[in-house]
């Protein structure tokens, strides 16, 4: 890239007391969180159990705790990590979308994304051998996620700075396209297969494993890295496209590599967690009316991380003896953040 790209925008320092105090609850919380987390469930276990648990596995303090062991351990913890994983990477997704559209209502749920990767891996579920869904599933998510974008793209052409509400638009028909074609596989499906593809698509960190998250940890990680690599570029197209152009930026190639990254982050995590939506949305604009004037990235990824940790412990301890799909809690909390942010637009243009 240009040398000229050094007069990007840069964010200003955390020296206000109130981000230095946020900033020191979210730390807190985050030290909390894998103990407190993994302590809600089912099974009556203390906040001290996993202590104890954690010295053992990590230290080699003290001996082994049993079945209990085993629950927090290879049951609880992948759970939890899946879940801050999850979160972090959508929240990523739906800052980087927001930005590179100029569109604040993007989100990879609302953008036709989440409905593309849903219906690859539908299509992978009922069409295709079980023996590698490890592999075939993530691919299968990606390449309908890719091609819900190729399709937002065309239908609004090359002007996409000027075209908010028809990208907007165009992406809830394509997830309702998308939507309605999973449900006509299902329709021809077996019952058992429905039913286990129902529950996944509404959202669910239930399956999490230790092997589970290694694809999942190493896709959302590469992915994050490329994104602050071309943090400088991305923030200078807040400004609009013209700016971004004088300052040397290829504004197009730029903005489908963006929509790429965040079409493989949301494939990789719909193929492990199901359809999750809203977390694109609701945590990018949190973060920012808190830190207003600043693009943190990784703090976006933290609190987005945080924040679908304990949605996820909600499912699981709401209900006695049973849990909710992750996605039906989201998507509650996201239909009245969108219908904020909705009025808040039509409240300026007033």
């Amino acid at each position: 890239m240009p040398s000229s790209l050094a007069v990007a925008p840069k964010p200003t320092g955390w020296k206000q007391p109130l981000d230095v105090l946020l900033l020191s609850g979210l730390l807190l919380l985050g030290l909390i969180t894998p103990f407190a987390a993994t302590s809600f469930g089912a099974a009556s276990i203390t906040s001290g159990d996993v202590l104890q648990v954690f010295s053992h596995k990590i230290f080699g303090m003290g001996g082994s705790m049993g079945v209990t062991e085993r629950i927090v351990w290879e049951l609880r913890l992948p759970r939890v990590i899946l879940a801050f994983i999850a979160g972090a990477g959508l929240s990523i997704a739906g800052s980087v979308l927001q930005t590179v559209t100029r569109n604040p209502l993007a989100d990879p749920y609302l953008f036709g994304i989440s409905s593309g990767a849903s219906f690859g891996a539908v299509v992978v579920l009922t069409l295709f051998s079980q023996s590698i869904l490890w592999l075939s599933l993530p691919l299968g998510a990606f390449i309908g996620a890719s091609l819900s974008v190729l399709m937002v793209l065309s239908l609004c052409g090359r002007n996409l700075s000027t075209q908010v509400e028809r990208m907007l638009l165009s992406g809830v028909a394509i997830s309702f396209m998308f939507g309605a074609m999973a449900s006509l596989l299902l329709y021809f499906s077996s019952p058992q297969a429905a039913a286990s593809v129902l529950f996944w698509s509404l959202g669910s960190f239930a399956k999490a494993s230790w092997f589970g998250l290694i694809l999942p940890a190493i896709i959302v990680s590469v992915c994050t890295v490329i994104i602050l690599l071309f943090k400088r570029q991305i923030v200078a197209m807040r400004a609009g496209d013209e700016t971004a152009h004088t300052l040397g930026i290829n504004v197009g190639r730029l903005r489908l590599s963006m929509l790429l990254l965040c079409s493989l982050i949301t494939a990789i995590l719909v193929a492990n967690c199901g359809g999750i939506g809203f977390i694109g949305l609701m945590v990018p604009h949190t973060v920012r009316l808190l830190f207003p004037g600043r693009y943190p990235l990784l703090l976006t990824a933290a609190v987005g991380g945080l924040f679908m940790v304990w949605v996820d412990v909600l499912a699981r301890t709401l209900l006695s003896y049973q849990e909710l799909p992750v996605g039906i809690i989201t998507s509650v909390m996201g239909s009245v953040f969108f219908l904020f942010i909705l009025g808040g637009r039509s409240a300026k243009r007033i």
